[in-house]
């Protein structure tokens, strides 16, 4: 199937609250403009450079969201034009990316990447770290940043259970973030979990932004 047939038939799975980010690491631009006349606007990549590359390159309605982790040194060539930004997941971090955002007058969205995988391997705050981190000072204090949710990876493996149980956990956490938050740049609306190999069971859970890759693009 092409590309054009591959997201037509994906976006016709996915209920009309759930945003679908085309991962596009890695693929070359007439591949994302196959994409883009299909009708998709929201990119996803894990490469600052190429992310900015292709941003030259394309049409100026695309949302970029940068779904890999975040080395802070490079924040600034993202800053100027990026939409979200998912994997935050230190206040260390977000003060860079509100710095970036003031330079480039802009506030700039992020989500906060939550550590629900049983695999040591993958980034993420844990419960106590992400109350910690909303209740500080320094974090009530960055006026270029917005949170807009939570962000994370359930572990690789083949049981739904375990899968389902981690979404699940992270739907929890997020469904409270969304009663309690009060800070004026908190703004809760987007839970972004789920892949290619599990994103039905994600939105099954509460996910409202999935990122798809391989099923839209083909394998690597």
């Amino acid at each position: 199937m092409s590309i054009k047939n591959n997201l037509l038939h994906i976006k016709s799975t996915l209920p009309e609250n759930v945003i679908l980010v085309a991962v596009s690491k890695t693929k070359p631009v007439p591949d994302l403009m196959e994409a883009y006349d299909a009708g998709q606007r929201v990119f996803g990549e894990n490469k600052i450079q190429e992310m900015a590359d292709k941003w030259e390159q394309m049409p100026k309605d695309i949302q970029w969201h940068m779904i890999g982790h975040v080395q802070t040194n490079k924040v600034k060539f993202m800053a100027p034009f990026v939409s979200l930004i998912h994997g935050v997941d230190s206040l260390k971090l977000l003060t860079e990316i509100n710095k970036q955002a003031l330079k480039n007058n802009r506030v700039i969205d992020c989500l906060l990447q939550m550590h629900i995988a049983e695999e040591e391997t993958k980034f993420g705050l844990d419960d106590q770290e992400l109350t910690a981190l909303l209740a500080s000072n320094e974090f009530h204090e960055l006026k270029n940043i917005r949170i807009t949710g939570l962000m994370g990876m359930a572990t690789f493996t083949d049981s739904q259970n375990q899968i389902k149980k981690e979404f699940m956990h992270l739907n929890a956490v997020f469904k409270k973030l969304r009663s309690t938050s009060t800070s004026s740049n908190l703004d809760i609306t987007t839970l972004s979990m789920g892949m290619s190999g599990d994103y039905q069971l994600a939105i099954e859970c509460g996910s409202t932004m999935v990122r798809i890759g391989s099923s839209i693009f083909g394998g690597r």
